[in-house]
């Protein structure tokens, strides 16, 4: 299992459908396998998460761990555990600093976002560094620039 910040020592941010991590315990990670470079046989080939999505048996240990760190309270089904650097914009599938307790429904605005941002960097309108931070430092904002 991975290492967790310590019990209620992060809080997210936010509200509702559009809640992020608290970038001290969960800053965002990439897989170094996922470069520019790369993107054609990595990120831009359809069905690539399914071959590094970790296997439910090992999150949903993780994702307990890490609703501790954030003090939350709900049932585990009220949470996605996300990737804030998603693995379709070439995430670390399974670093601890890349995922977190996400509150709410799944769809929500986030995966609208990851999707909108893996088009681009794959139709080359952007760049797959840019896509990174963008998700990772202000995805709130992002979403509101590109869907109003």
């Amino acid at each position: 299992m991975q290492p967790q910040p310590p019990a209620g020592s992060c809080h997210a941010t936010g509200a509702d459908s559009f809640t992020g991590p608290d970038l001290r315990c969960t800053p965002g990670a990439r897989d170094p396998a996922v470069k520019q470079s790369t993107i054609a046989t990595t990120i831009c080939v359809k069905g690539y998460t399914d071959t590094v999505r970790p296997p439910t048996r090992i999150t949903k240990v993780e994702k307990i761990a890490s609703m501790a760190a954030y003090g939350d309270t709900l049932p585990a089904a009220h949470y996605e555990y996300d990737h804030l650097v998603s693995l379709q914009l070439g995430g670390s599938p399974n670093d601890a600093r890349n995922l977190w307790p996400e509150p709410g429904k799944i769809p929500n605005p986030k995966d609208r976002l990851e999707n909108r941002l893996r088009r681009d960097v794959c139709a080359h309108k952007t760049s797959l560094i840019a896509a990174q931070r963008a998700i990772a430092k202000h995805w709130v904002e992002k979403y509101h620039e590109l869907f109003g």
